[in-house]
């Protein structure tokens, strides 16, 4: 075998069709087109969701609800959110900052954190946060340790 015998997979191939060729060839005249219409004229494929002049759905429907823009999607701060609950497992008297619950598997790393007030606390931690709730703050205190706000510097 050698590259002079080599050839599609029988049925692999069709012939193209020339239209336009006469009457004759079965595609002449209007060339398969059908009479006038948009489907007729060059340049006349229709857009998604085109209905033909009626008034779209997508314009039918009406619209509810607040789009965020995304200009402003963009300057939104992330925070990852930590219950009490998960902080438990830290042992008494430990210093529980992002790196810490990062290092845990609470969080992924390099985002802000907000420390929320679901579940008791009862050791003693120092926890550092961008943010707390009120009621992680209460309850922090009342396990005799304390909630410390980080303040990043952004780089720029």
């Amino acid at each position: 075998m050698d590259l002079s015998e080599l050839r599609p997979a029988p049925g692999s191939t069709q012939r193209h069709r020339r239209v336009g060729r006469g009457t004759g060839s079965g595609s002449g005249k209007t060339s398969g087109r059908g009479h006038k219409g948009r489907g007729a004229r060059s340049g006349g494929n229709t857009p998604p969701g085109y209905e033909g002049g009626q008034m779209p759905l997508q314009r039918r429907v009406p619209k509810r609800g607040f789009r965020r823009l995304q200009k402003a999607q963009k300057l939104r701060e992330e925070f990852a959110l930590v219950n009490l609950k998960a902080l438990a497992a830290f042992p008494e008297g430990a210093t529980v900052d992002p790196a810490a619950m990062a290092e845990r598997g609470l969080i992924r790393p390099g985002l802000k954190v907000k420390i929320l007030g679901d579940g008791e606390l009862k050791t003693r931690l120092v926890v550092r946060a961008e943010a707390f709730s009120g009621s992680a703050r209460e309850k922090i205190a009342q396990a005799g340790g304390t909630a410390e706000l980080i303040q990043r510097v952004l780089s720029e």
